[in-house]
């Protein structure tokens, strides 16, 4: 038997036009679009299938578009094949959507939290990020160190084995950033972001979310959810509570979830929501699992009839 694990995208991923035609085809696909714009008050449906993408690329959009998009074609998925993951986990905001498919939040509760989240996250303005590839052994930790000296800087999201996110003062990822240039990186790319995001920048977001989330209904976990703070299964509500608001200011730590899937046993990935980026670091990750996406009507189709050959034999 297969184990399969759902996992869901963050911020970056989305696109002007992600989920129309799911939600053409789908009545699923529909319900979902259309219960965001009801609840948020807001026209989430026309964000993702027009745009403007300078719209659709600001944090209070793009984080409830990306998991609205997400849950929709979670749903639309789930109507063409009786399939139930054994555990689930989402990149930064897309964790939101892998406690939905655990039954830790329901749909209205679920686009709340995010909506919340991201309203909190585009106020906090100031500092910056970079992509770091393919750094030499040894380098991320001792530029940090460097260039600790002008100012704060630490890492936001460990990606793969091959990339890794830095955040923090404008001043101090630039530092950083050249340190690691000077040591063989093989690329620094600057992020077009408002703010130091997964970083203590972010703190006092991290605290008035808190205040937010006690007010929430959590329910436990129908399966276990590998959560970005500290890659560990988890199913407690009571554990998701606390860890909802410290994940926006601390690392996300996703090359860890993933090792920590497979050793756990699980061998197949399904990635869930706009494009395919998750699918690209699980190959930097361990190259031996397989990772299917859905992120369309025809990326849908062509993995239902995959997974039907492959677990049912059909």
């Amino acid at each position: 038997m297969k184990k399969i694990a759902f996992i869901f995208p963050g911020q970056g991923s989305q696109s002007v036009g992600m989920g129309k035609d799911l939600y053409e085809n789908y009545e699923s696909a529909k319900n979902v679009f259309d219960t965001a714009d009801r609840v948020l008050d807001r026209n989430i449906s026309s964000l993702c299938f027009e745009g403007p993408e300078e719209d659709l690329k600001q944090t209070v959009n793009t984080q409830p578009s990306i998991v609205t998009m997400s849950i929709a074609a979670l749903e639309a998925f789930k109507s063409q094949l009786d399939i139930a993951p054994n555990v689930a986990a989402g990149h930064s905001l897309g964790e939101y959507c892998a406690m939905y498919v655990a039954g830790v939040m329901d749909l209205e509760t679920t686009l709340k939290a995010i909506q919340k989240r991201a309203n909190l996250m585009g106020e906090t303005k100031g500092g910056a990020m970079a992509a770091i590839l393919n750094a030499p052994e040894g380098s991320l930790e001792k530029a940090l160190e460097e260039a600790s000296s002008v100012g704060y800087v630490d890492v936001a999201n460990y990606n793969s084995p091959a990339q890794v996110v830095i955040t923090g003062e404008e001043a101090a990822v630039q530092k950083a950033g050249e340190l690691l240039s000077i040591a063989g990186a093989r690329r620094v790319v600057p992020l077009a972001v408002s703010g130091a995001y997964h970083s203590k920048m972010m703190e006092n977001a991290g605290k008035e979310f808190a205040g937010f989330v006690s007010e929430l209904e959590l329910h436990d976990a129908k399966l276990p959810v590998y959560t970005n703070v500290d890659a560990t299964a988890t199913t407690s509500s009571e554990d998701f509570s606390s860890k909802m608001p410290r994940q926006i200011y601390s690392s996300v730590h996703w090359t860890q979830t993933i090792q920590n899937m497979v050793e756990d046993g699980v061998d197949t990935f399904i990635e869930i929501g706009p494009g395919r980026v998750l699918a690209g670091l699980n190959k930097k990750i361990d190259p031996s699992v397989k990772t299917y996406n859905i992120y369309d009507q025809a990326s849908l189709e062509s993995t239902v009839n995959e997974l039907k050959k492959e677990l049912c034999g059909v």
